[in-house]
């Protein structure tokens, strides 16, 4: 009896799976469990959740929500200024470019100032090396170091070849194109490169110009499912499977595409450093509030500007040197990365990685779910 009970909820879920607007032309990747969590958590709100299994590329989790309801397209196809979850990928292109090192320190009294240009940052300590700029994640930082890549006329002859090896990098970890998932519609967003840039900018560019992209801001855009993307990568220390949302079967096995990773151009030496930087991120710095004692976890938090409220983002992945689940979670007008992205992100992992929620996470849950955006 009990076997029959478990295999009509199994057919409950998943049904209610498809009902959800995902694919319904077979099997799929996604865990209803997470996939009715991630429901709840997004109610009343416009976002995606993007969860990826690193070690296949499989989908666990993608839920969207809508004024309409659900949107696949704004996890696959909306493309976003990925804000400061973006200064990992940063990290690890400067690294491997050498333009930077781990203990290089940069002075940030309370934002980035030249001329008549101000960008504001958080109250901390100063100055800052990388592991904890990643942490505290320090905009004057990553302005700073990324404008000072491009016009590095030791490194590259002009801006133009600076760009092009930084495009290449970005690229080679699965940004700005499409991944191509197995769900129709997909698309990729931008990854500035010379000729954007020589058409954007006519009257000339230089790394002040465009120093914007070191924060996730200007010329950059990407989509939830790429960000998830990014995180998958770091998670896997270098390589990642072209992500998937249907299983494989004797009558319809995967294509070979992904059963084939794909390795990053970035330097291995790179990806520690990045590591350590959202595990700070995560014990002392801007996602604390998602910290446990269970299992390590590391993150990165966004706050994307926009017209009206910000948008709030987060990356992560867990357990830190066993990676089971990497995760995007993008709400839109959602504040501050920490108040809205971060937690939920924290609750779907705990439920993948526990199987359910304790008693002061679902009370949490509770919370979220209740609370509302524009």
């Amino acid at each position: 009896m009990k076997k029959i009970f478990l295999c009509i909820l199994a057919s409950l879920l998943f049904i209610s799976v498809h009902a959800q607007g995902l694919p319904s032309d077979g099997p799929l990747t996604v865990r209803p469990l997470l996939q009715q969590l991630g429901e709840r958590l997004l109610n009343g709100k416009t976002g995606s959740v993007v969860a990826i299994k690193p070690a296949t590329g499989e989908i666990i989790c993608l839920v969207t929500n809508s004024p309409t309801g659900f949107n696949v397209d704004l996890a696959i196809a909306k493309p976003y200024a990925p804000g400061s979850t973006f200064k990992t990928a940063q990290a690890l292109v400067m690294l491997t470019e050498g333009s930077i090192t781990p203990d290089m320190t940069i002075d940030c009294s309370e934002g980035f100032t030249d001329g008549n240009i101000h960008v504001g940052c958080h109250k901390h300590r100063s100055p800052l090396a990388l592991v904890d700029a990643i942490a505290i994640s320090c905009n004057t930082w990553f302005l700073t170091t990324f404008a000072s890549m491009l016009n590095d006329k030791f490194m590259y002859e002009t801006p133009s070849e600076a760009i092009t090896a930084w495009n290449a990098h970005m690229r080679s970890m699965g940004l700005g194109g499409p991944l191509g998932v197995d769900i129709a519609g997909e698309k990729g967003g931008l990854l500035a490169n010379v000729n954007y840039l020589n058409r954007r900018y006519p009257k000339g560019w230089d790394g002040k110009t465009i120093m914007w992209a070191g924060m996730g801001q200007g010329d950059i855009t990407l989509t939830p499912l790429q960000l998830c993307n990014l995180a998958t990568v770091i998670a896997n220390r270098g390589f990642y499977y072209p992500p998937h949302i249907h299983q494989a079967t004797e009558s319809r096995p995967l294509a070979q595409r992904y059963l084939t990773p794909r390795q990053s151009t970035i330097a291995a030496d790179a990806f520690p450093i990045v590591v350590e930087g959202m595990r700070q991120a995560v014990l002392k710095g801007t996602a604390t509030s998602i910290n446990t004692a269970d299992y390590p976890i590391c993150g990165k938090t966004g706050t994307v500007e926009n017209s009206g409220a910000d948008h709030s983002a987060f990356i992560g992945f867990a357990p830190m040197n066993n990676p089971q689940i990497a995760i995007a979670v993008f709400i839109e007008h959602g504040g501050w990365g920490a108040d809205m992205a971060a937690p939920i992100g924290g609750l779907i992992i705990e439920e993948y990685l526990k199987g359910k929620l304790s008693t002061q996470s679902e009370a949490r849950a509770k919370r979220i779910a209740q609370s509302k955006t524009k």
